[in-house]
């Protein structure tokens, strides 16, 4: 099983875990957000689609799974995940100065993307990022490595992690179960993707342009 095809039928292998593992379905929830917001390597896990497909099954009595446990599982896991990749920046910053192994292990596009974009929108960036893949993963460890004041982070990464883990739960729960976004789910959980770096992609244009101005 690959990582795309995960993502892309994630509403699919979701079911297959549910009826496999049973209340354990809230346990590995809980594991893959952690691992993905809270493991600076794993940036590439499903976070969006899969609140929106478990929270979509949860609301469909077909499967026997609490919306409010998914909700619950996800926000600890977003707002631990966010915290224990916090703590690896703020002690790997040196560590990654003087091992090569360390910095080859990080994806140096999506860290340096995740700088920019933090430089540009300050702290607010912890909450922004949360709906960028990829960007929501280094942010963290950028904000431990430039030694933000932790109590600081800590304000922005429960809010972030309440409204991104909300407003998710809250879309899949409305939206899971339209006859429609279950016939076209992998269109959708595309869409989901795009979408979420639109941000990313205008940043991007918008220095392009103004590097293209300053040359002529």
């Amino acid at each position: 099983m690959t990582i795309i095809n995960f993502i892309l039928h994630i509403d699919h292998h979701l079911i297959e875990i549910v009826n496999q593992f049973g209340n354990w379905t809230y346990l590995i929830i809980f594991g893959i957000i952690f691992i993905e917001t809270g493991l600076v390597i794993f940036p590439f896990l499903p976070g969006d689609s899969l609140i929106f497909a478990a929270s979509s099954m949860a609301v469909n009595p077909k499967y026997h799974i609490n919306i409010w446990l998914v909700y619950l599982a996800v926000l600890l896991a977003a707002i631990l995940g966010d915290a224990c990749n916090y703590e690896i920046g703020a002690r790997s910053v040196n560590a990654g100065e003087k091992h090569s192994w360390f910095n080859k292990l990080i994806n140096q596009k999506n860290r340096m993307a995740a700088e920019k974009f933090f430089e540009r929108h300050g702290p607010i960036t912890i909450v922004i990022g949360r709906f960028i893949p990829f960007i929501r993963t280094f942010v963290p460890f950028i904000s431990g490595g430039s030694k933000m004041h932790y109590g600081k982070f800590a304000i922005y990464n429960v809010i972030g992690g309440i409204i991104w883990s909300g407003l998710f739960t809250i879309i899949g729960a409305l939206f899971g179960n339209i006859p429609f976004v279950k016939e076209h789910f992998s269109m959708l959980i595309l869409a989901i993707i795009l979408i979420s770096v639109l941000p990313i992609l205008i940043v991007a244009l918008k220095k392009r342009l103004t590097q293209k101005k300053e040359l002529h």
